[in-house]
């Protein structure tokens, strides 16, 4: 079953044209990754799921209703959570999270504020205006207060930006859980590629206001022939990087190791080379292509 359906969406400002005539849907329990380079339309295009902009043409649909006529409705069961936004700057932490629960018809209020009080690590900085909080807590605010009205439909924008990496796993992990005990559905944009993989089922790649890829992280990835190998050069470095130019093989050097960027099916005709140069390493790894390599040959051929 599909919770959102956006058809023909399409939003100019002015001449530009920021978002070009897209469609996709988002299942119920899915987690979809919307992903693209800076300017690619992203924001413009969560922005008129949340219905701040109205497109120049085209249909949101949230449970088969029409956004625009049934606005109040939806936005009950949808929330947001970005890093780039702030909350008001001179309220506190319970303040802003107290008053924002009333824009909601939200049962046992006062349970609900604290399970997210308790779930977000949020008790030590309750009093605390937001201006006064680093970026890290203001992140997690923004996601307590996104979850406060239990919804449906939770469209994130890079939430574990400000994160440092173990909060970021407690709140991968977190939603996960959401997601499994509650269906909840989720639009993911972030620019860390690992992150993607892990959490969501299905990718849609925009650039220039328009979709260029939708399928799984996996099946993306193994849309380039391309793998990295890594080798800790014991002797032969120099010999190793002439080798690499000779042959046009991209390469990147770290200390005494070099990463090597070669088809698979290359790979045995690099080492047996090597070897017949000197070439003595001591350590070597080979690394499958990843989503975040078919995002750089994307953004570098749009």
């Amino acid at each position: 079953m599909d919770v959102l359906q956006a058809k023909n969406l399409t939003k100019k400002f002015g001449k530009f044209t920021a978002v070009n005539n897209i469609s996709f849907s988002l299942r119920e329990g899915e987690i979809l990754g919307f992903l693209g380079p800076n300017g690619a339309g992203k924001t413009t295009t969560i922005q008129m799921l949340l219905g701040v902009l109205t497109p120049t043409s085209g249909v949101i649909k949230y449970f088969a209703k029409d956004l625009i006529n049934n606005r109040e409705e939806i936005l009950e069961k949808l929330n947001f959570s970005s890093a780039y936004t702030n909350l008001p700057w001179r309220l506190t932490v319970k303040e802003n999270l107290t008053f924002i629960s009333y824009l909601y018809d939200i049962k046992n209020r006062k349970e609900r504020l604290e399970k997210m009080i308790l779930q977000f690590r949020l008790k030590d900085i309750l009093n605390l205006e937001i201006h006064a909080l680093s970026a890290g807590e203001k992140t997690r605010v923004n996601l307590a207060k996104a979850l406060l009205n239990e919804p449906k439909v939770l469209l994130l924008d890079e939430p574990t930006a400000s994160l440092d990496p173990e909060a970021a796993v407690y709140i991968r992990n977190f939603l996960l859980a959401e997601r499994k005990k509650y269906n909840l559905s989720i639009v993911f944009t972030s620019h860390n590629m690992p992150e993607v993989e892990e959490l969501c089922d299905r990718v849609i790649f925009v650039n220039q206001g328009l979709i260029i890829a939708d399928d799984t992280p996996d099946k993306l990835a193994k849309t380039i022939d391309l793998s990295h190998v890594e080798l800790n050069v014991a002797d032969g470095l120099k010999r190793t990087i002439e080798f690499c130019k000779g042959k046009k093989f991209s390469y990147k050097l770290k200390g005494r190791y070099i990463v090597i960027d070669i088809k698979e099916r290359l790979i045995p005709d690099l080492l047996s080379g090597l070897m017949a140069k000197g070439v003595d390493y001591s350590e070597i790894s080979i690394e499958k292509p990843t989503l975040e390599d078919y995002f750089l040959k994307i953004a570098k051929k749009v």
